[in-house]
Parts: C-alpha cells; structure tokens; sequence
C-alpha cells in the first residue's frame, strides 16, 4: 500500500499546492477567528434523549518524570473527580454510575475508576469500571456513559480517564515468572532449592513496556513516519505543525482560555496549576534533530511528535431533563458518534479519516457544517497524513469505498488552543480533553458544531459531533 500511496497521492492534482497553502495558514496564529452567529438546525431527533456535557476538567498534564513522578495513577483520576465535584457542585450520592479509561494500568488498581471514586469520597453504592481502547480510552468511557444515559439506566454518569507514564509496570522474563509461580507452590525446602537452582542470569532480564503493536511489532512513531513518507509529507511540513501546536497552546494559555485546567497539590510538592510540555521554539532549533524512529532518513523527531506524559481528566455527562431539573447549564449536547478500525500496518494512524465522514453522515452534516475541529496529535506526520488523505478523491475512491472525499477541515477552525504535541497526550485521558476543548471553543467563537477525531494503537478510529448548548 505504501508504494501506491506515495505514487498516486504525490500524483494528485488536489495535492499539488497543498503543502504551501497549509504551510502558510497553519502559522496565522496572530488572531482568534470568531464565527459568526449560527441559526443552524439543532441535532435533536424525535424519541431519542438529549444527552448533555454538564462540564470537564483535567489535571495539568505533565511531561512524565516530572512533578507527578512519585504518585500513582489512582491520585491523578482521583484529583479529577474531585475537581470535577468542585467545579459542578453536584452532590456525589446524584452520580449513577463512573467510567474510566486508561491504557498501561497499575496491577495494583487495575479497576482505577473505583479505587479513584472511593478516593474521592463518592459512596460506595456508586458502581465504577474501567475501559481500555489505546488513545480513545476516555472516548468511551464516555460513550459508554451516553449508552448507559440513554438506555435509561442512568440519568448523570461520570467519565474519564488516567494514563501514568512515570511509572510503568516492568516484569520479569516469563522464565523467572515460572520459577516464582513454582516456588510459590513448593512444599519442601529441598523443592524450593531445587527450584532455585535453576535460575540462570538470562532469567533476570525484565520485559520492558513498548509503545508498539502486538500484532505487528512495530512501535507507533515508525508507523508514524512511514505514514507520512507514504503521503509525501514532508519534515519541514511536521515541524512547521508543530510549531504550530506549541504556539496556539502557548496563547491559549496566557490567555486563561484552558479553563478545564484544574490546579492540583502534589503532596510533599508545590500546587501545579498549568501544563509543563508547551514549549514554543522555532524552526531552526527543531530542524536540529534527528530522526527518533527511522535513522538516519526519517522525519518523526522528538519535536514534532507527543511525548510521553502524566495526567487525568473527567467529564460529567447528564439526560439534559436531569441537567435541567437539578438547576445546571449544560455546555454542550453529545450527538452521533462512531468508532472504525482498519487495517493496523500499513493504516494504523488513519482513524480521523475513516471516522469523520461517518460521523458527519450519521448527523446529516458537511464539513462545511463544522465550526470547530479538535483533532487528536498524535504526531504532525499523522495529521498532515490525515488531512491528505481526507482531500484525495482517490484514497476515498480506492481505500474506502467511496465516490469522493470528505474535505479537510479549514486551518483556522483546527485545533485553535494547541493539541496533543503540546498541551500533552496522557493515552487514557486524551478524549475527556478534546470534547471538553470543542465545548469550550463553540462557547467561545459563538459556532453551533464541533467535532472530535482521534486515532488510536491497533488501526482505531473515533469521531464525534458536539453541538453548543444554547446560551
């Protein structure tokens, strides 16, 4: 597929002045666009409940090794919970049910929606479980919560999600497990020697953690850059992305726009009340480094990919008739949503495209429709190689089945507050963020339509349609 790719797509007259338009509308970061005033319909459909986003919150996300370093993941979701409870004043005994994604899980918790919800004091009648689906983890905590609102099982779910990076489980080789388990089992002291006798020092190599596929063994950032040299994408497009993420994120910091940002005492520690990874440079300084995953010719860096970060968010998810009735504002409506998958080699990273015209579909909407994008940024090749592919009449006709394309989303309604290359990307907790950003951006800009996108470890994909809440 990668031949073909890089063939056709470089051959494609939609193509051709792409790169230097997107490279010049994707720095006009000087001014904050506004949309204007929408009379669009409202996504409501006849016998079916509207469920509501009552409001997020996230804890700053750090780069991991950092200030979190110390904790576990259970104290960062249940920071979240509690700020969520702050933030919203909802009584915890009116909470139905609890939700939480996250990726690499402690052993000791492996159920960390619980233990964070006893944590942060919510009763211990409130059942609690805990998801997993790579980066779109709190993407279904939430939709899971919207399944459970709108089955009438539950009227006010709380979702989220953790990822800990700083302190990741290390196991020992499946040899020395054995001789443990056995051990564990003698039952006479000659057993247990005999037992020891047999450890050999191979057997004491740990099994590390990798962010790679199970089913093909190859680690997320090659997949990244072979991506994107299959889409033509060049490095200096990436890092010119990049810069870009840092620097909307570097503003919408300063300017008290991340308000889903709670601040958190770590203990022993300072309060931490912003994101640690959002750190603008400039394009000279990034092009001085090399290629982290394909040497020495590849273009994925360490500056214009996510880096490995600590934090937590939660979403409180309501039937908008309870919302209503206990007296809150709702920010957002949760329309239609979907999850795709395809082929993990040679598409791993491509979910944004297969899902977002779904998506727009099920809603009877256009991109032209959307006013706010927030895409997930997993690496600027990945986006720049999603948003080629979302503007190829041919990759749609060829790999998708169909007749044309959907479009690519217009630069200044695209991830306006930075993303995941630099406000951070904890696996488990990324999702809570996008959808709380959307809310928070129509809000804002005055649109009426936002949409989510993300992709996701093993050929994932997810996409959803927000509508603002009528202020």
């Amino acid at each position: 597929m990668t031949s073909m790719l890089m063939n056709s797509l470089r051959n494609c007259p939609v193509n051709s002045t792409w790169a230097v338009q997107f490279a010049a509308r994707s720095l006009s970061t000087s001014s904050q666009v506004h949309a204007a005033a929408k009379t669009k319909k409202t996504l409501a459909k006849p016998g079916v409940k509207n469920i509501v986003l009552v409001d997020g919150v996230r804890t700053p996300f750090l780069q991991s090794g950092t200030s979190y370093a110390d904790l576990m993941p259970h104290d960062l979701a249940r920071a979240a919970l509690q700020g969520l409870l702050t933030k919203t004043g909802i009584p915890k005994d009116y909470v139905d049910y609890i939700v939480y994604g996250t990726v690499i899980q402690e052993v000791k918790t492996s159920n960390v929606a619980r233990e964070a919800a006893l944590g942060a004091g919510f009763s211990d009648k409130i059942p609690s479980h805990t998801v997993t689906m790579a980066c779109i983890s709190s993407n279904q905590a939430m939709t899971t919560g919207v399944g459970l609102i709108a089955a009438g099982q539950c009227d006010a779910v709380v979702a989220g999600g953790v990822e800990f990076m700083s302190d990741v489980p290390i196991r020992h080789s499946r040899k020395m497990r054995k001789t443990m388990l056995s051990l564990n089992r003698a039952k006479t002291l000659g057993a247990r020697l005999a037992l020891l006798s047999t450890i050999r020092p191979a057997h004491l190599s740990p099994e590390l953690p990798a962010v790679a596929e199970f089913s093909t063994a190859e680690t997320m950032g090659h997949s990244a850059d072979r991506l994107a040299a299959a889409f033509g994408v060049t490095r200096k497009e990436q890092d010119e992305f990049a810069l870009r993420s840092h620097t909307l994120a570097k503003k919408a910091q300063d300017g008290g726009l991340l308000s889903d940002v709670i601040s958190f005492k770590v203990p022993g520690k300072d309060i931490v009340s912003k994101d640690n990874g959002i750190r603008p440079s400039s394009m000279e300084q990034m092009s001085k480094l090399k290629p982290a995953f394909i040497k020495p010719h590849g273009t994925v860096t360490a500056a214009n990919s996510s880096f490995l970060t600590d934090g937590a968010s939660a979403v409180l998810l309501m039937s908008e008739e309870k919302a209503l009735a206990m007296g809150f504002k709702p920010k957002a409506y949760l329309r239609d949503f979907v999850y795709v998958s395809q082929d993990p080699k040679d598409q791993l990273l491509l979910g944004p495209t297969y899902a977002t015209p779904k998506a727009l579909e099920r809603s009877g909407l256009t991109m032209e429709d959307i006013d706010v994008f927030e895409f997930h940024e997993a690496f600027a090749g990945q986006i720049m190689a999603n948003l080629k592919a979302m503007d190829s009449d041919w990759f749609a006709q060829t790999y998708m089945g169909r007749k044309s394309k959907v479009g690519t989303p217009p630069m200044e309604k695209f991830n306006m507050w930075g993303g995941s290359l630099s406000l951070g990307h904890p696996f488990g907790a990324t999702g809570c963020r996008l959808v709380t950003t959307v809310a928070h951006r129509l809000q804002k800009e005055g649109g009426q339509y936002g949409l989510v996108a993300a992709c996701a470890a093993g050929g994932l994909g997810h996409a959803m349609v927000i509508e603002a809440y009528p202020q």
